[in-house]
């Protein structure tokens, strides 16, 4: 059978592909620039032929509750919102990862800080790779550069939560969520059944029949329990970042300076890329696609023979910090960033490395 391509939004293909892999339940609160994911749930009514649940919360902390009592129960759940709604499920976010569930949170991100503007950004990096909630915890982060991979990463984020219960997160800027694109939908699989979800999580609260009760909490008042507790949390992180690292590289085996850049920048970097080639500047692409685990085993090895690193982000410089860790100052790195919703030109990038890097 021939593959079915079609035209959506990245939004849209977020929706659709929830669908197709059999997402249980959907739990949500309106924001631009994310809205069409719940708008496109309820023009489909998924509820009519699979039986997913599709509900607009009352609020941003109500959906992520919902989120965490649905993922108690071994279902898969999902939420999504943009920027300032996912600073409201920040504290459901902690709760579930404490409780060590899987979950999907999807977050479009726009221009802040405060209410901002609706326009494009990627400043919420901070908020998703180093704890956005309370405590020591980490979220699987994966940063979408197409709406192709807005609809692949659906079920590579449910697959690698449901693997380490853990919540993960697809960390989308406004420009991914809203272009439209051609997208191969993910083939149809069946919700999982009762009986399926108690043999993959037999730590669910699924009813106590044949066993003894499950307790779903991150709470402990038992300090050395407590600690022991983080101690496994930390391991398993540990197992995280050794495994499921993911990367694109562009260019980069004769690249003399290397464009480092995720989501939409990604895109504007390796357009700079091709033109910088054209005038025989030998520029590559790495582009972190897991922001956490963040590749820095890849990016030190490459990092090894070029001159300069450029950073391009939607923001003042955050990635960035990542980046001069993984190459422990051996190299210098730089930051070109655009704020305010301000989506920068490949020209613009180009005039960077010459001025940064290859000037100074």
């Amino acid at each position: 059978m021939a593959e079915e391509v079609v035209l959506m939004k990245g939004n849209e293909a977020i929706a659709h592909a929830a669908i197709r892999i059999g997402v249980d339940g959907y739990f949500g609160y309106p924001i631009t620039p994310q809205s069409e994911v719940l708008e496109t749930l309820a023009e489909q009514k998924p509820w009519e032929t699979t039986g997913m649940v599709v509900l607009q919360a009352e609020s941003e902390v109500a959906a992520i509750n919902m989120v965490y009592g649905g993922a108690g129960s071994g279902k898969m759940v999902m939420t999504s919102s943009s920027s300032p709604g996912v600073s409201l499920k920040q504290e459901g976010i902690s709760y579930i990862a404490g409780a060590e569930l899987p979950c999907l949170v999807v977050n479009v991100m726009r221009g802040g800080p405060g209410l901002g503007t609706i326009q494009p950004s990627q400043a919420d990096y901070f908020q998703t790779t180093k704890g956005g909630g309370h405590g020591d915890y980490h979220l699987i982060a994966l940063a979408p550069a197409s709406v192709q991979e807005m609809a692949d990463f659906v079920g590579l984020a449910f697959d690698l939560a449901f693997k380490y219960r853990n919540p993960a997160m697809i960390l989308a800027d406004g420009v991914i969520g809203q272009m439209m694109e051609k997208v191969v939908l993910p083939e149809y699989r069946p919700r999982r059944t009762e009986e399926e979800i108690l043999a993959q999580c037999p730590w669910a609260t699924t009813g106590c029949k044949g066993r003894k009760p499950n307790i779903i909490t991150s709470l402990e008042l038992d300090p050395a329990i407590m600690e022991q507790r983080n101690l496994h949390l930390q391991a398993k992180y540990a197992e995280i970042e050794e495994k499921e690292t993911r990367y694109e590289e562009l260019d980069t085996e004769d690249a003399e300076y290397l464009i480092v850049a995720f989501g939409s920048c990604a895109r504007i970097a390796q357009k700079a890329m091709e033109h910088a080639r054209e005038e025989g500047i030998k520029v590559g692409l790495f582009r972190p696609i897991t922001l956490w685990p963040f590749p820095s085993k890849a990016l030190k090895e490459r990092a090894k023979q070029v001159k300069g690193i450029l950073t391009v982000e939607l923001n003042s410089g955050q990635m960035i910090e990542d980046v001069r860790l993984a190459v422990e100052c051996k190299v210098p790195v730089e930051h070109f960033g655009r704020l305010g919703g301000i989506v920068p030109d490949p020209d613009e990038v180009i005039e960077v490395i010459k001025e940064k890097l290859i000037q100074k």
